[in-house]
Protein backbone atom coordinates (compact mmCIF):
# COMPACT_ATOMS: atom_id res chain seq x y z
CA UNK A 1 0.00 0.00 0.00
CA UNK A 2 1.24 3.09 -0.93
CA UNK A 3 1.27 6.01 2.60
CA UNK A 4 1.76 9.88 1.64
CA UNK A 5 3.79 10.76 4.89
CA UNK A 6 4.38 14.45 5.45
CA UNK A 7 7.32 15.75 7.79
CA UNK A 8 9.16 18.88 8.26
CA UNK A 9 12.72 19.90 6.83
CA UNK A 10 14.76 19.96 9.85
CA UNK A 11 17.12 17.62 11.23
CA UNK A 12 15.45 15.99 13.74
CA UNK A 13 12.54 14.57 11.44
CA UNK A 14 15.37 13.57 8.73
CA UNK A 15 16.76 12.01 11.44
CA UNK A 16 13.64 9.72 12.18
CA UNK A 17 13.00 9.02 8.75
CA UNK A 18 16.45 8.62 7.45
CA UNK A 19 16.41 4.75 7.54
CA UNK A 20 12.75 4.53 6.34
CA UNK A 21 14.04 6.37 3.51
CA UNK A 22 16.81 4.74 2.61
CA UNK A 23 15.95 1.28 3.03
CA UNK A 24 17.63 0.55 6.32
CA UNK A 25 14.90 -1.45 7.84
CA UNK A 26 12.55 -3.95 6.05
CA UNK A 27 8.72 -2.96 5.41
CA UNK A 28 6.09 -3.91 2.93
CA UNK A 29 4.56 -0.31 2.89
CA UNK A 30 5.81 2.24 -0.06
CA UNK A 31 5.95 5.49 0.97
CA UNK A 32 5.81 9.10 -0.75
CA UNK A 33 7.59 11.49 1.24
CA UNK A 34 5.96 15.40 1.72
CA UNK A 35 8.32 18.09 3.33
CA UNK A 36 6.65 21.24 4.60
CA UNK A 37 7.46 23.25 7.53
CA UNK A 38 5.49 22.40 10.62
CA UNK A 39 3.03 24.92 9.92
CA UNK A 40 2.13 24.37 6.59
CA UNK A 41 1.80 20.93 7.65
CA UNK A 42 -0.73 21.72 10.38
CA UNK A 43 -2.47 24.01 8.02
CA UNK A 44 -2.26 21.13 4.81
CA UNK A 45 -4.41 18.24 7.15
CA UNK A 46 -7.38 20.81 7.80
CA UNK A 47 -7.81 20.84 3.80
CA UNK A 48 -6.32 17.46 2.66
CA UNK A 49 -6.62 14.13 3.49
CA UNK A 50 -2.54 13.19 4.19
CA UNK A 51 -2.61 9.69 4.96
CA UNK A 52 0.85 10.36 7.56
CA UNK A 53 2.08 14.08 9.28
CA UNK A 54 3.89 15.69 11.45
CA UNK A 55 1.55 17.99 13.72
CA UNK A 56 1.66 19.93 16.59
CA UNK A 57 -0.14 19.16 19.37
CA UNK A 58 -1.68 22.10 19.36
CA UNK A 59 -3.26 21.67 16.09
CA UNK A 60 -4.23 17.86 16.80
CA UNK A 61 -7.11 19.61 18.99
CA UNK A 62 -9.11 20.53 15.45
CA UNK A 63 -8.06 17.50 14.19
CA UNK A 64 -8.86 14.57 16.07
CA UNK A 65 -11.88 13.58 13.96
CA UNK A 66 -9.65 13.23 11.18
CA UNK A 67 -6.16 11.72 12.65
CA UNK A 68 -4.91 8.97 15.46
CA UNK A 69 -1.65 10.08 17.36
CA UNK A 70 0.80 7.40 16.46
CA UNK A 71 2.70 6.65 20.01
CA UNK A 72 6.11 7.10 18.57
CA UNK A 73 7.26 10.11 16.51
CA UNK A 74 6.70 12.48 18.89
CA UNK A 75 8.74 15.46 20.12
CA UNK A 76 9.12 16.45 23.37
CA UNK A 77 11.00 18.84 25.70
CA UNK A 78 12.36 18.07 28.97
CA UNK A 79 14.21 20.57 30.04
CA UNK A 80 14.19 22.40 26.91
CA UNK A 81 11.47 24.01 24.40
CA UNK A 82 10.32 26.72 23.09
CA UNK A 83 12.12 30.08 24.12
CA UNK A 84 10.91 34.11 23.21
CA UNK A 85 14.01 36.30 22.49
CA UNK A 86 14.72 40.08 21.46
CA UNK A 87 17.45 41.96 21.21
CA UNK A 88 17.97 43.28 24.94
CA UNK A 89 16.01 41.91 28.39
CA UNK A 90 12.78 43.60 28.39
CA UNK A 91 9.12 43.40 29.95
CA UNK A 92 7.65 40.55 27.94
CA UNK A 93 4.09 42.15 28.12
CA UNK A 94 2.59 43.96 25.32
CA UNK A 95 5.25 43.23 22.73
CA UNK A 96 5.06 42.76 18.81
CA UNK A 97 5.79 39.28 19.04
CA UNK A 98 6.93 37.01 15.79
CA UNK A 99 5.32 33.61 15.95
CA UNK A 100 6.07 30.49 14.11
CA UNK A 101 2.61 29.70 13.32
CA UNK A 102 -1.22 30.20 14.76
CA UNK A 103 -1.37 26.14 15.11
CA UNK A 104 2.29 25.56 16.98
CA UNK A 105 2.14 24.40 20.04
CA UNK A 106 4.60 26.94 21.08
CA UNK A 107 2.22 29.31 20.17
CA UNK A 108 -0.27 27.98 22.39
CA UNK A 109 1.77 27.44 25.52
CA UNK A 110 2.59 31.39 24.64
CA UNK A 111 -0.84 32.52 24.77
CA UNK A 112 -1.29 30.52 28.14
CA UNK A 113 1.78 31.97 29.93
CA UNK A 114 1.52 35.77 28.42
CA UNK A 115 -1.72 37.92 27.88
CA UNK A 116 -1.30 40.95 25.97
CA UNK A 117 1.16 40.01 23.27
CA UNK A 118 0.32 41.07 19.80
CA UNK A 119 1.43 38.16 17.34
CA UNK A 120 2.75 38.55 13.91
CA UNK A 121 3.24 35.54 12.21
CA UNK A 122 5.91 34.06 9.68
CA UNK A 123 8.03 31.14 8.83
CA UNK A 124 9.97 29.68 11.76
CA UNK A 125 13.19 30.37 9.97
CA UNK A 126 12.68 34.19 9.34
CA UNK A 127 12.08 34.99 12.94
CA UNK A 128 15.42 35.85 14.19
CA UNK A 129 16.00 38.19 11.29
CA UNK A 130 12.58 39.97 12.07
CA UNK A 131 14.11 40.59 15.65
CA UNK A 132 17.29 41.59 14.97
CA UNK A 133 15.84 44.16 12.19
CA UNK A 134 13.36 45.59 14.46
CA UNK A 135 10.17 44.55 12.60
CA UNK A 136 8.97 42.76 15.42
CA UNK A 137 10.09 43.09 18.96
CA UNK A 138 10.34 39.94 19.82
CA UNK A 139 10.23 36.36 18.85
CA UNK A 140 9.07 32.63 19.73
CA UNK A 141 11.60 29.94 18.41
CA UNK A 142 11.58 26.78 17.26
CA UNK A 143 13.70 23.82 15.96
CA UNK A 144 17.23 25.21 16.12
CA UNK A 145 16.60 28.57 16.67
CA UNK A 146 15.96 27.38 20.56
CA UNK A 147 20.20 26.49 20.49
CA UNK A 148 21.27 29.57 18.13
CA UNK A 149 19.99 32.35 19.09
CA UNK A 150 22.87 34.03 21.23
CA UNK A 151 25.06 33.43 17.78
CA UNK A 152 23.06 36.27 16.43
CA UNK A 153 23.05 38.60 19.35
CA UNK A 154 19.86 37.73 21.10
CA UNK A 155 18.78 37.71 24.78
CA UNK A 156 15.90 34.99 26.51
CA UNK A 157 13.44 36.93 27.68
CA UNK A 158 10.77 34.22 28.25
CA UNK A 159 11.63 30.35 28.49
CA UNK A 160 8.45 28.33 27.74
CA UNK A 161 9.66 25.37 29.44
CA UNK A 162 10.36 26.43 32.57
CA UNK A 163 7.21 28.05 32.86
CA UNK A 164 5.66 24.72 31.84
CA UNK A 165 7.63 22.67 34.63
CA UNK A 166 6.85 25.51 37.46
CA UNK A 167 3.02 24.81 36.73
CA UNK A 168 2.93 21.60 36.08
CA UNK A 169 6.00 19.09 36.89
CA UNK A 170 5.31 17.41 33.38
CA UNK A 171 7.37 17.03 30.22
CA UNK A 172 6.64 19.39 27.33
CA UNK A 173 4.49 17.58 24.52
CA UNK A 174 5.34 19.73 21.17
CA UNK A 175 4.81 17.39 17.87
CA UNK A 176 3.03 14.15 17.60
CA UNK A 177 3.07 11.94 14.05
CA UNK A 178 -0.45 11.07 13.25
CA UNK A 179 -2.28 8.83 10.80
CA UNK A 180 -5.62 9.29 9.09
CA UNK A 181 -8.54 7.42 10.51
CA UNK A 182 -9.09 6.34 6.97
CA UNK A 183 -6.16 3.84 7.18
CA UNK A 184 -7.50 0.65 7.53
CA UNK A 185 -5.97 -0.50 11.38
CA UNK A 186 -4.22 -3.35 10.08
CA UNK A 187 -2.20 -0.57 8.00
CA UNK A 188 -1.54 2.06 10.75
CA UNK A 189 -0.21 -0.75 12.60
CA UNK A 190 1.95 -1.86 9.96
CA UNK A 191 3.55 2.35 9.61
CA UNK A 192 3.56 2.48 13.79
CA UNK A 193 6.13 -0.65 13.47
CA UNK A 194 7.98 0.84 10.66
CA UNK A 195 8.43 3.82 12.13
CA UNK A 196 9.85 2.71 15.60
CA UNK A 197 12.20 0.53 13.31
CA UNK A 198 13.40 3.49 12.02
CA UNK A 199 13.52 5.85 14.79
CA UNK A 200 15.97 2.65 16.57
CA UNK A 201 18.04 2.46 13.40
CA UNK A 202 18.73 6.43 14.04
CA UNK A 203 19.36 6.24 17.73
CA UNK A 204 21.66 2.95 17.11
CA UNK A 205 23.26 4.72 14.16
CA UNK A 206 23.35 8.51 15.39
CA UNK A 207 26.37 9.65 13.21
CA UNK A 208 24.98 7.44 10.17
CA UNK A 209 22.08 9.33 10.78
CA UNK A 210 23.45 12.25 10.88
CA UNK A 211 25.22 12.56 8.15
CA UNK A 212 21.69 11.91 5.61
CA UNK A 213 20.31 14.39 8.19
CA UNK A 214 22.83 17.18 7.56
CA UNK A 215 20.95 18.39 4.33
CA UNK A 216 18.74 19.62 6.68
CA UNK A 217 20.69 21.18 9.30
CA UNK A 218 20.41 24.95 7.72
CA UNK A 219 24.31 26.36 8.40
CA UNK A 220 24.44 24.27 11.76
CA UNK A 221 27.69 22.15 12.23
CA UNK A 222 27.84 18.45 12.81
CA UNK A 223 28.08 18.84 16.35
CA UNK A 224 25.75 21.19 16.87
CA UNK A 225 22.85 19.80 14.57
CA UNK A 226 23.49 16.46 16.13
CA UNK A 227 22.87 17.94 19.84
CA UNK A 228 18.80 19.15 18.28
CA UNK A 229 18.12 16.50 17.02
CA UNK A 230 18.71 14.28 19.85
CA UNK A 231 17.47 16.66 21.82
CA UNK A 232 14.27 15.87 20.00
CA UNK A 233 14.08 12.07 19.32
CA UNK A 234 15.04 10.38 22.29
CA UNK A 235 12.79 7.68 24.22
CA UNK A 236 9.55 9.75 24.25
CA UNK A 237 9.89 9.37 20.42
CA UNK A 238 10.46 5.68 20.78
CA UNK A 239 7.54 4.94 22.60
CA UNK A 240 5.10 7.67 24.35
CA UNK A 241 5.16 7.56 28.20
CA UNK A 242 2.15 8.12 30.14
CA UNK A 243 3.97 11.55 31.35
CA UNK A 244 3.36 12.42 28.18
CA UNK A 245 -0.30 11.46 27.90
CA UNK A 246 -0.99 13.29 30.92
CA UNK A 247 1.00 16.26 29.72
CA UNK A 248 -1.13 16.33 26.72
CA UNK A 249 -4.34 16.18 29.07
CA UNK A 250 -2.99 19.27 31.35
CA UNK A 251 -2.28 21.09 28.33
CA UNK A 252 -5.86 20.72 26.72
CA UNK A 253 -7.56 21.30 30.20
CA UNK A 254 -5.64 24.84 30.93
CA UNK A 255 -6.12 25.65 27.18
CA UNK A 256 -9.83 25.27 27.51
CA UNK A 257 -10.33 26.90 30.87
CA UNK A 258 -9.25 29.63 29.08
CA UNK A 259 -11.46 29.51 26.13
CA UNK A 260 -8.68 29.04 23.60
CA UNK A 261 -9.66 25.48 22.44
CA UNK A 262 -12.38 22.28 23.14
CA UNK A 263 -10.29 19.37 24.91
CA UNK A 264 -10.08 17.14 22.55
CA UNK A 265 -10.46 12.83 23.08
CA UNK A 266 -6.84 11.36 22.51
CA UNK A 267 -7.04 8.62 20.35
CA UNK A 268 -3.36 6.77 20.64
CA UNK A 269 -2.16 3.98 18.76
CA UNK A 270 -0.06 1.78 20.48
Amino acid sequence: MMLRVAHTPDADDAFMFYAMMNGKIETDLEVTHIIEDIETLNRMAFSENIDVTALSVHAYAYLHDRYRILSVGASVGDGYGPVVVAKENTDSENLKIAIPGRYTSANLYLMLALDGFKAVEMRFDRIIDAVKSGYADAGLLIHEGQITYERHGLVKVLDLWEWWNRKTGLPMPLGVNVISRKIPENVQRRFLDAMRLSIDYALKNPDEAMRYAMRYARGMDFETARKFALMYVNEYTRSMPESVVKAMEVLFEMAEERGILKKPALDILY
